[in-house]
């Protein structure tokens, strides 16, 4: 193999670092869901896994969807093909996929809910979930702070590192200031939280947590299903995993259950 086609398996897998998965809020590629990726000059050839054979198809088919979608914005891509492996879905998915049917085109009738509101769902509570774990970070790092400080708290009192540069990808997400004077503090919207802002971070904390625990989760199912994996996956860097001894089953939410 060249060093050119070396240099574009590089930049193909680069651009599916950019696929999430909604749910887990977390790059495909970290998870382990990149199952191999084959450049042969301008033609890409992608098999994508998941951790069930019945993972939700709508979330399957908007990774492997988005997936198609970055690799065919390189610039020296001729042709890309997508393929998602052992799931109970996966034949239409892939023909789907490879006609360019589109969500609806490809499930019809059974497409009860648009994608994109999927996505916005999801990128709200990844939005929540960062928050928690940034503005907890500050309050543990400032001795007698309490969650009613917080109503006063702006971007800039927070920390220049990789737990605020989350945050800050995620409100930019939303169309939510980012400035250093807009306070730390709003909901999906940017409207400031008012009332009693302990309960506030405990419904916060709730989601992140669910997350959180989902992801490690889903790890170690797509560990178990194929053995191997894991030396694919990249450790989680935002947030502290709860130990699995101390979770039950996560309970993913019953309309999108995976």
């Amino acid at each position: 193999m060249t060093a050119a086609l070396i240099t574009r398996r590089d930049e193909a897998f680069a651009a599916l670092g950019a696929v999430f998965d909604p749910e887990l809020d977390e790059p495909i590629t970290d998870l382990g869901f990149v199952r191999s990726l084959d450049v042969s000059g301008g033609e890409v050839h992608v098999h994508l896994r998941l951790p069930t054979s019945f993972c939700s198809p709508n979330f399957a088919y908007l990774m492997a969807g988005d997936a198609k979608d970055v690799l065919g914005e390189l610039p020296w891509t001729e042709s890309v093909l997508v393929e998602l492996d052992d799931h109970h879905d996966s034949e239409k998915i892939n023909a789907g996929l490879a006609a360019d049917a589109g969500y609806r085109g490809t499930f019809g009738h059974e497409a009860e809910e648009d994608l994109e509101e999927l996505r916005a769902t999801f990128r709200r509570k990844a939005y929540v979930a960062a928050m928690e774990r940034s503005l907890m970070a500050w309050l543990r790092s400032h001795s007698g702070a309490v969650e009613a400080d917080l109503a006063s708290l702006v971007l800039g009192d927070l920390p220049d590192d990789r737990t605020s540069h989350a945050l800050l990808r995620r409100r930019e997400a939303l169309g939510l200031r980012v400035d250093p004077a807009a306070p730390a503090l709003v909901d999906h919207t940017g409207r400031p939280h008012t009332g009693d802002l302990t309960m506030v971070m405990r419904r916060a904390r709730a989601t992140r947590v669910s997350i959180d625990g989902n992801a490690h989760f889903c790890r170690g199912l797509l560990q178990t299903r194929y053995p191997g994996s894991e030396e694919q996956q990249v450790p989680r860097q935002e947030g502290s995993f709860v130990p699995l001894s101390t979770l039950t089953v996560p309970q993913r939410n019953q309309e999108h259950s995976r």
